[in-house]
């Protein structure tokens, strides 16, 4: 029950709102003459569901301070919607679990690092109530590690670095570093983390450059980053095997022949066509999925020049 004290306390604002200028004076908190107050409701709870949603959440226990709430957030750019997000997740979570919450925000480029790292307050100037300070990692902190030893020491860690600095003008020798690094590990561990850096470069030029560095120094394990590079490798000499035989026949190639030969991703599709290829009259009859040649049965004659043919086609 709602003691007497409690209830005049709160009350005697709600009767003589203007005792805020004179309390203010007691506290030594300069604030502008009020115009006008208005009673608001004091029920805070939420009628209507309102989906929110953290990238992260993990609930770390230490060996000697207890355990506190890390929340990780990935921001690739900056949102002002995150000044009223940011402290609503610290203060939420901070109720509900009632431990220490850390909010760590990952970044890729030092603009939005540094619009992160800035304090989040909640309040008047003169006087923050609630002051929300992320912790931010990104280019501007995180190391550049071009060593294969200093990867190795924690290659989770170097897989963060390598993509906090998807844009840094080594990146190159930087994901060389880690490709190698990743050779000796367990394939447990190498498997997820290629495909993490693979993620985190997105549709950048290092994204290839990755992608070659797999299909060379991590040939030995799959996953399906490095199945789908094979695949692309398998599709690429497909199609230049079809365009070789086409050519070394002399079989005129048209300019709609090569574009979907060079186009084509399917290594079984590209087989079938390189049959074709080998007795196809013109270049569109490889294309036939019941050419006049099919029906006579001589597509299957020719597979076995599948690739003694290529092989002699190439010497001449």
């Amino acid at each position: 029950m709602v003691s007497a004290p409690h209830e005049a306390m709160r009350r005697v604002f709600q009767e003589y709102p203007s005792l805020l200028s004179g309390l203010s004076d007691v506290l030594g908190l300069e604030l502008p003459p009020v115009a006008s107050t208005e009673l608001l409701t004091v029920d805070l709870t939420e009628t209507e569901p309102l989906e929110r949603r953290v990238d992260t959440l993990l609930r770390i226990r230490t060996e000697n301070d207890g355990p506190f709430l890390l929340v990780v957030e990935a921001q690739g750019k900056q949102d002002p919607g995150k000044t009223v997000s940011w402290p609503y997740y610290v203060t939420y979570l901070n109720n509900k679990y009632r431990l220490p919450v850390l909010l760590l925000v990952i970044c890729q480029d030092h603009a939005t690092a540094a619009w992160a790292a800035r304090l989040l307050t909640i309040g008047l100037p003169q006087w923050p109530t609630v002051t929300t300070r992320p912790l931010v990692a990104g280019p501007h902190n995180m190391p550049v590690i071009t060593n294969v030893a200093e990867a190795r020491k924690d290659l989770a860690f170097a897989t963060l670095s390598a993509i906090t600095h998807a844009d840094n003008p080594d990146v190159d020798a930087i994901l060389k570093t880690m490709s190698v690094a990743l050779r000796d590990a367990p394939e447990s561990l190498v498997e997820p983390l290629v495909e993490f850096i693979a993620q985190g470069l997105g549709n950048r030029p290092a994204a290839q450059q990755w992608r070659n560095l797999v299909a060379v120094d991590l040939s030995f394990y799959t996953s399906p980053l490095s199945e789908e590079i094979r695949d692309e490798g398998r599709a690429q000499r497909g199609a230049e095997d079809v365009l070789l035989v086409l050519g070394v026949r002399g079989i005129e190639i048209s300019d709609g022949t090569r574009e979907k030969v060079t186009a084509c991703t399917d290594p079984e599709l590209l087989s079938q066509w390189l049959v074709r290829a080998a007795i196809a009259a013109t270049s569109d009859e490889i294309f036939a999925e019941e050419s006049s040649l099919d029906r006579q049965g001589t597509v299957s004659t020719p597979v076995s020049l599948r690739r003694p043919g290529l092989a002699s086609a190439r010497e001449q």
